[in-house]
């Protein structure tokens, strides 16, 4: 048994470890997307796949809870300096999309199998219908690039070299691909060794018992956190601009149902398996990483000290019908699951902001934006493809503080490249990278600002990607008081007669000389931006961070030549009325929800629920189609009426087909 001292000592071993392996993967790889953005992970798993450390400092934050098991397990006969892989988001669920390439390899001691060293990726590129791989308007998954079910990768040291030319025949930037994965697997290897340096430190039964005492730690630390919070079932719906192109928005709805020290996370009532590649394959496992990335924001923010691992799942039991947008039958196109990912964690956070209103932020943009160039370079004659920038926003408004500016929340680990970097590796010119004017929600504690930039291509047909495009239809909500933050927005040639906005979509053709600007949307706000200080008003318009207009309109703060005039700013806020409701959604939601109210789209869902799978995306866009001039619960039954008689192979359901007769 491990005395509190003690399993800290282990715990930090672990973690260091960790860290070890991040360091050695961040200084080797070859891609920008990983070297700089670093969307990569690394990790410390027992003998069953259960990670027990990550690091800290580098590397993307969605994987301390996950565990490779049952990737494990369909790959036999593991012997020393193995290493398998997969990329295939249907194989075992460990791989949620095709570019990210996820690795393991057994640490032997005394002829046993006592841990696992581990990580993924995010290849720039694995083949597919786009560069990079990944688009909204994709169908289905083998659009989606070149899949490897589990297998050996490195068999005794040695790679397979059939694997390595099949991955390079397929790919549009092999050398990229391949460095990354050769500097991943020297990231494992460093893991194993240091694995061993603590089984030498520790003798192997101490390490054994320890790291499953890492796990039971954890899992404590969770169920008092979730002992903190009073019981009861917390719902909370939120939207997706668009479930394919130039259509429709998708729903998320949580039932967050919270007793004593264990949690359900009931997911019914959201939208059925999307047309599109915005599905999450999470297996209906009840506590795949993917449901439960929210989460570990969550209890890390009530307890900085939890020990992050797959113990801390454990208090956790999600539920995601088989054949809906977070759960999806295969061939569903999976590769934007990352968009519906960021609107799952607002989902989650909406939720638990009920539940411990004093202690949540507003809502986090939501949309990191990742942009990818292809183009050629006409200093070497190359093509070139590359990730230029994730374009993020900022932060909620936090409980005593503003929301992060230009990277918050729970999109902070995607890291800027700095643009010197990518003009030396990618021919465009960067004409604005900052933070967008009054783009954060108004609060007591103001949401964190929007990045803005902007670049201009230099050669024909350069082809834009620019996944997670999403917050130009529905704001990041501000609470208690707090605003609503501002839209996202993609333009091509902004300010000239050429110019054109892209909304929502993922991809661009440009021509020489043609600039795009992608800006993102920005925290909510929270508390009544009436209560803000004056003197924090003047400061964010002495930054820039927000205009003399709006801090008149929107925090009442009247200044003249830089300082407040405390007469007329205390004249102008009392005559301000304050939001009532917890939250602030902005004007786009509340007008679209007066036609689709909560009975309206639980009825939706209900009733699409009832049909197979096949059908049920089909059926929505057709009652969506005949929803205009209809509105609530009575207008959805009549449009699926009316589809039923169109479709007359439509499967109806029997209490309809009842009602029919």
């Amino acid at each position: 048994m491990y005395d509190k001292m003690t399993l800290q000592v282990l715990a930090n071993h672990t973690r260091a470890a960790a860290e070890n392996m991040a360091l050695a993967l961040h200084r080797t790889a070859h891609s920008a997307f990983v070297k700089e953005t670093q969307d990569f992970t690394v990790m410390l798993m027992d003998a069953t796949g259960d990670t027990f450390a990550v690091p800290m400092d580098l590397g993307a934050t969605w994987y301390p809870g996950l565990s490779y098991g049952r990737a494990i397990e369909m790959v036999e006969d593991y012997r020393p300096g193995d290493v398998a892989f997969t990329n295939d988001p249907y194989s075992c669920f460990v791989a949620t999309h095709t570019p990210d390439t996820h690795l393991w390899k057994p640490v032997f001691w005394e002829d046993e199998i006592v841990a696992w060293t581990g990580g993924h990726i995010h290849n720039t590129d694995m083949g597919g219908a786009v560069a990079a791989s990944l688009s909204r308007s994709l169908t289905e998954i083998y659009q989606e690039g070149i899949r490897f079910p589990p297998m050996k990768l490195v068999r005794e040291g040695v790679f397979d070299d059939m694997i390595m030319s099949i991955m390079e025949t397929n790919v549009r930037k092999p050398s990229l691909n391949i460095g990354d994965i050769k500097a991943l697997v020297g990231a494992l290897n460093t893991g194993e060794r240091k694995v061993h340096a603590m089984l030498e430190r520790f003798g192997k039964k101490e390490f054994l018992s320890g790291v499953a005492a890492l796990k039971d730690q954890s899992e404590v630390q969770a169920r008092e956190i979730l002992q903190s919070i009073p019981d009861g079932d917390y719902v909370f719906a939120d939207y997706a601009d668009e479930d394919s192109d130039f259509a429709n928005p998708c729903r998320l709805k949580l039932t967050l149902r919270i007793r004593g020290d264990e949690a359900v996370l009931d997911f019914t009532g959201s939208d059925p398996q999307l047309g599109s590649s915005l599905n999450v394959p999470s297996g209906g496992d009840p506590r795949h990483t993917v449901l439960l990335v929210g989460i570990y924001y969550v209890l890390y923010t009530l307890n900085p000290r939890l020990l992050l691992n797959t113990g801390m799942t454990r208090p956790f039991t999600c539920i995601a019908p088989e054949g809906t947008v977070l759960n999806p039958v295969s061939p569903a196109a999976v590769g934007m699951r990352s968009l519906t990912c960021a609107r799952l964690r607002s989902v989650i956070f909406g939720a638990f902001s009920q539940a411990i209103p004093d202690r949540m932020p507003a809502a986090p943009a939501g949309n990191n934006c990742i942009i990818n160039v292809k183009t050629h370079d006409e200093r070497t004659g190359k093509t070139i493809i590359a990730a230029v920038n994730p374009v993020v926003g900022g932060g909620g408004g936090m409980p005593t503080r503003d929301g992060t500016n230009g990277s918050g929340a729970d999109a902070a680990y995607l890291k800027n490249t700095p643009i010197e970097i990518t003009e030396t590796e990618v021919p465009v010119e960067f004409l604005k990278y900052g933070l967008a004017q009054d783009s954060g929600g108004p609060g007591r504690w103001r949401g964190g600002l929007a990045t803005d930039m902007a670049f201009r291509v230099f050669a024909p047909d350069s082809r834009i990607t620019a996944r997670n495009r999403d917050r130009s239809r529905f704001r990041p909500w501000g609470v208690l008081g707090g605003r609503a933050a501002g839209l996202s927005d993609m333009v091509v040639n902004p300010g000239t007669a050429d110019e054109r906005r892209l909304g929502s979509i993922d991809t661009a053709i440009l021509q020489p000389g043609d600039v795009l600007e992608v800006c993102s949307a920005g925290g909510g706000g929270r508390g009544d931006p009436m209560q803000r200080e004056p003197w924090r008003v003047a400061s964010d318009v002495a930054r820039g961070y927000v205009s003399e207009a709006a801090a008149q309109s929107e925090y009442g703060v009247v200044l003249s030549n830089g300082e407040v005039d405390e007469t007329a700013t205390a004249a102008l806020r009392a005559k301000a009325t304050p939001h009532e409701g917890h939250f602030h959604y902005g004007p786009e939601r509340s007008a679209y929800e007066t036609q689709w109210d909560k009975g309206a789209y639980d009825l939706l869902t209900e009733l699409l629920a009832s049909l197979p799978i096949h059908w049920r995306f089909f059926v929505k866009t057709e009652i969506f189609r005949r929803m205009p001039g209809r509105a609530g619960a009575e207008g959805v039954q009549a449009a699926f009426e009316e589809t039923c008689e169109r479709f007359p192979d439509l499967p109806r359901p029997a209490a309809s087909a009842a009602a029919a007769e």
